[in-house]
């Protein structure tokens, strides 16, 4: 590992120990890795420096000196005198508690004094929501220069909400189309959960006549890599609607939104029950995301009751 000039030998030691440990038992990249030891190195040239300023005893960073009234302090002078956010703070802090409970483990620390230490609220805000307008405009972009399984997929996702791990890993008997309803199994879901989608008359026309394209006997992926013939990936699907985002002139949008897009229209019109269990949520407070009110959306409500 790299050296930092500011922290201890000891310090160091640590450090490496930790991050050695990581690489021998835990599928981590090497840029996680360095970031992992990099924040650590922050915790403890605070500690040897800042916070041991009017300490009289030993300044060297030792796992068992640390207590949690002092990572409290580290904590709120992140967020005071550093001025992290709010992501940025919890990101360390995940990092720091992950650090003290393997020291708890080697018996290196007799208590884990991380495990009280609460992360920092931070405020939820609604995603970007798609508008009309731009919706029209990607779906015209994909008419125009896309194949008939392109089209079927953005539709697909538009009109169910579906994750894009969860569209890659549809099978070709996962879907079901009736005269008058259809519904998808969704295998793949969230935490390995099993769901139905139900399917609207626009999705509906929409699969049957890309089912048409495909071999009547055909079974596996539903969606197909155009290069290799198998599963179409999730990187590659992304990439294919980033693809017709760019061809459409829409920018600050990703795979992701098409899920959001939906939420958004649906929650105007659908029981916050009913759509977290066709969206695969496991709790109504991520539903919420689809009706909580804008920062425009406030302004206006306390303008209603201006003097002026």
């Amino acid at each position: 590992m790299s050296r930092s000039p500011s922290i201890s030998d000891q310090a160091e030691h640590w450090i490496d120990r930790f991050i050695d440990d990581l690489t021998t038992h835990d599928d981590l990249s090497p840029k996680t890795l360095r970031e992992y030891a990099g924040d650590l190195r922050l915790l403890a040239e605070w500690m040897e420096t800042s916070w041991s300023t009017h300490q009289e005893e030993d300044r060297n960073f030792h796992p068992a000196k640390m207590t949690t009234p002092t990572l409290i302090r580290y904590r709120e002078y992140m967020q005071t005198v550093r001025s992290l956010k709010p992501a940025t703070v919890n990101r360390r802090l995940v990092i720091i508690k992950r650090f003290f409970d393997w020291a708890a483990k080697q018996n290196i620390v007799a208590l884990n004094p991380a495990k009280p230490v609460k992360l920092v609220p931070v405020e939820k805000t609604s995603p970007r929501q798609m508008t009309d307008q731009e919706e029209a405009a990607l779906m015209t972009a994909v008419q125009r220069d896309g194949t008939i399984r392109d089209r079927t997929i953005l539709l697909l996702m538009l009109h169910t909400g579906l994750r894009t791990m969860e569209v890659c890993d549809l099978q070709y008997q996962d879907v079901i189309l009736g005269k008058r309803s259809g519904r998808l199994l969704v295998r793949s879901g969230k935490r390995n959960k099993q769901r139905e989608v139900p399917l609207n008359i626009t999705i509906r026309t929409a699969l049957e006549e890309y089912l048409a394209t495909l071999d009547t006997q055909s079974d596996g992926p539903l969606f197909r890599s155009e290069k290799t013939g198998g599963r179409l990936g999730e990187r590659a699907l992304r990439h294919l609607i980033q693809k017709y985002m760019r061809r459409a002139g829409l920018e600050g949008l990703s795979a992701h939104d098409l899920r959001h897009r939906f939420g958004y229209v649906m929650a105007d019109k659908t029981p916050l029950h009913r759509l977290a269990q066709i969206m695969g949520h496991d709790s109504l407070d991520t539903t919420m995301i689809y009706v909580q009110a804008t920062r425009s959306d406030l302004q206006a409500e306390v303008e209603k009751i201006a003097w002026q």
